[in-house]
């Protein structure tokens, strides 16, 4: 009987929840389904290429790594830690992402003693419309950090790319006097991919040498939601339109 009551209840107050949704979202979400062209599920391709879209639009994701022995902290052992950190897209060429490292950091103390490690990061549209986090696309990349050397920190200009994404980090650059930091590059290994509601997005694995072999071309020409074109939309854009719109 209780049981019972419960779910009714339950029925009862999510009538009414969606009751009081703007109109435009109601009549929006029956014909989602009855348009094939704007559901159609992305390739991993274009998943990929919007994975790399979004490493160049976003800055801030969680650093997820493994704590090994702690002798203060036993119990912590083999427990994953995940902290928001900064990184920027300063080697397009590979897909690896650029981190400042520090010996401060748990996540870097973690890595270095032989953790590997996670970049988890997802997608913040530019937009005031209303929308649901759990239909933006996001993904992980997993993988190992290694520094970059000053050869790689000189060719692909690390300071000024890393800087424009994150001026306040100039203070804490290599070579501050407030703590000693690191170039650092996250090589990427694997990549999940959760592009949304799985009915109408790639949910997955991105094989690596896709991943890598993304274009400058790829990520100029991918929308993801929530972006404006005024050119005429591709089949990703429409899609993407499609789903956006509340």
């Amino acid at each position: 009987m209780k049981s019972t009551i419960l779910i009714s209840t339950f029925l009862a107050s999510s009538t009414a929840a969606f009751a009081v949704l703007p109109q435009s979202w109601k009549s929006t979400l029956p014909s989602i389904r009855k348009d094939e062209s704007a559901t159609r599920i992305p390739t991993i391709p274009e998943s990929a290429a919007m994975a790399r879209r979004i490493l160049r639009k976003e800055s801030i994701g969680t650093l997820s790594t493994v704590y090994n022995s702690n002798p203060t902290h036993p119990d912590i052992e083999g427990t994953p830690l995940g902290l928001m950190d900064y990184f920027a897209d300063c080697e397009p060429t590979t897909g690896n992402p650029t981190l400042l490292g520090m010996h401060i950091s748990s996540s870097f103390r973690n890595a270095a003693a032989g953790s590997n490690i996670t970049l988890s990061i997802r997608w913040h549209p530019p937009t005031s419309t209303p929308y649901s986090a759990m239909s933006m696309p996001r993904f992980a990349l997993i993988g190992q950090v290694e520094r970059i050397d000053y050869t790689d920190v000189f060719k692909n200009a690390i300071p000024l790319c890393y800087g424009r994404s994150h001026p306040d980090a100039v203070v804490w650059m290599p070579g501050n006097r407030i703590h000693e930091s690191f170039w650092m590059r996250l090589v990427v290994k694997e990549i999940y991919w959760l592009g949304g509601f799985g009915d109408r997005a790639f949910i997955g694995f991105i094989p690596l040498n896709i991943w890598q072999d993304v274009t400058e071309e790829d990520i100029e020409n991918i929308r993801l939601p929530g972006e404006e074109d005024k050119e005429e939309s591709s089949l990703m854009h429409k899609w993407f339109d499609r789903r956006f719109e509340f």
